[in-house]
């Protein structure tokens, strides 16, 4: 099932040789992250958002209150965090469809929403409450239609509308000072068998999360949603409910040619027993990668897609579908790819930069990302924390070929792993490549390869990036080591 016909082997070996001229515009500056560029907003929305008093029992307006500030420090430390990215272009086109929404929708939304862009693969947006929504850089990416993009958008919105992340507060503060609460509390602790699945529930988890939603009245806002939608003349499509079903398992696509072609394609040595897992002579139980029943998407806490899909088709809208535009989901991609690399999660980094190339993307910039992950690889074994740079997922979410190459990255030895290094370092695409790009180059080289690997010459190394490209995107990697 996996092997490919030597054709389109030879096909895929030309696109990977072709040189092609490396974008000289950069993505975005360093000072487009969410530590800068919303540092003011951060400040005077953390003084407005004061909790209001509106309940007599002080217990529960105590709670309350806690749970408003909790809301508060996630949305500041995410800002801090650099969670959030501010590009022009990408924001421009998403606020364009907020816009759209808004204007056509005033009665509902007298005052324009703030939009913020969160940098997570996860296909996925969230409303924070306070007339404010995020829409993450994978959601962008997975998005084939401007009408996708919108139902989501408006989902949220609607969110904010209907005020749900505020009665959430509100209903959480009133179960946790309640006395049917604390009656049940007592009763598990007071019970001798089973304490833990009884107490999970009784306390049921709330906390302000990136990564997924809260369960609360979805069906209500996927029903206004399509209201706002409608108003905005923007079409409905219900089949978008099944997409995201499907939304999280990007890593089970399979790729168009085995794993090996794709570094061969550099001239890198690569041997077929680094992608097959060492069992120190124990056998190893034959595993089924077209099992997919047991995976969740990102948007899994709301009703299952299928019941979202059969609750709405009736108003299904037989239109022309507007693609987002190449540049934007382009732009989008090769962020998402920088933070998932920025975070040391090399596997699906350079899973999503094949299934690029399968898709024919000549771009020198997913060529030099490529050297990257495995300088950063290569950097993480000299410091003794190669796995946890890998990103391993469990077998039930990912293809064979992506289990081929995580397993190469966790099994390719060292001085192997070194030559991988050095020779990418050398390799053709770095002479189109803009100055910035080359500049990183030369400081993962100190990281990864310099015969002195002192905590000194790395702060060095970085000081003297961070002095040349105080600008670049990727002064956000070189900053973690100035002062070490």
């Amino acid at each position: 099932m996996y092997s490919l016909k030597p054709l389109v082997t030879a096909a895929l070996l030309t696109v990977l040789s072709i040189p092609v001229i490396a974008q000289t515009k950069p993505l975005y500056n360093f000072q487009d992250l969410s530590h800068l560029y919303y540092k003011k907003q951060k400040d005077s929305l953390t003084k407005a958002w004061t909790v209001p008093a509106i309940y007599k029992d002080k217990a529960t307006q105590k709670k309350y209150k806690e749970i408003w500030d909790e809301r508060t420090s996630f949305f500041t430390g995410a800002i801090d965090g650099d969670n959030y990215i501010h590009d022009k272009e990408v924001y421009d086109y998403v606020d364009g469809i907020i816009t759209e929404i808004v204007q056509a929708n005033k009665a509902l939304m007298p005052v324009k929403p703030m939009l913020l862009i969160d940098r997570s693969s996860s296909v996925n947006a969230y409303a924070i409450g306070n007339n404010i929504i995020a829409v993450n850089l994978g959601l962008i990416v997975f998005s084939r239609s401007k009408e996708e993009l919108s139902l989501v958008i408006a989902h949220e919105l609607s969110h904010n509308i209907l005020t749900h992340p505020e009665n959430a507060m509100k209903q959480r503060a009133e179960w946790l000072t309640s006395d049917e609460y604390q009656k049940s509390l007592n009763a598990v602790l007071d019970s001798k068998y089973e304490r833990l699945t009884r107490l999970k529930k009784v306390i049921e988890n709330y906390s302000f999360s990136r990564s997924k939603h809260q369960r609360y009245h979805e069906s209500d806002a996927d029903s206004l949603a399509i209201i706002l939608l409608k108003k905005s003349n923007i079409a409905f499509k219900a089949g978008f409910f099944l997409r995201l079903d499907s939304a999280d398992i990007v890593y089970q696509q399979p790729l168009k040619t085995p794993v090996k072609n794709y570094f061969v394609a550099y001239n890198l040595p690569f041997e077929d027993a680094w992608t097959k897992k060492r069992s120190k002579g124990l056998s190893s139980r034959a595993y089924n990668f077209k099992d997919t029943t047991g995976v969740s998407d990102s948007l899994k806490t709301h009703p299952d897609c299928v019941e979202r899909y059969n609750k709405t088709r009736s108003q299904n809208v037989t239109a022309t579908l507007t693609p987002i535009p190449a540049n934007i989901t382009d732009k989008a991609n090769k962020m998402l790819i920088w933070n998932m690399y920025s975070n040391m999660s090399l596997t699906p980094c350079l899973y999503r930069i094949l299934l690029e190339k399968d898709k024919g993307n000549t771009d020198a910039w997913y060529d030099f990302m490529f050297n990257n992950i495995i300088s950063g690889l290569y950097y993480s074994d000299r410091e003794l924390h190669r796995f946890n740079a890998i990103g391993v997922i469990q077998k039930e979410y990912i293809s064979k070929d992506y289990y081929e190459l995580q397993t190469m990255f966790e099994q390719i030895p060292r001085e192997q792993l070194e030559q991988l290094c050095k020779q990418f370092h050398n390799a053709g695409f770095w002479q189109n490549m803009p100055s910035s790009e080359k500049a990183l180059k030369s400081f993962l080289y100190t990281l990864a390869l310099d015969p002195d690997n002192s905590t000194t010459k790395k702060s060095q190394a970085a000081k003297a990036f961070t002095t040349d490209n105080a600008n670049s995107m990727y002064y956000e990697l070189a900053k973690n080591f100035e002062k070490q």
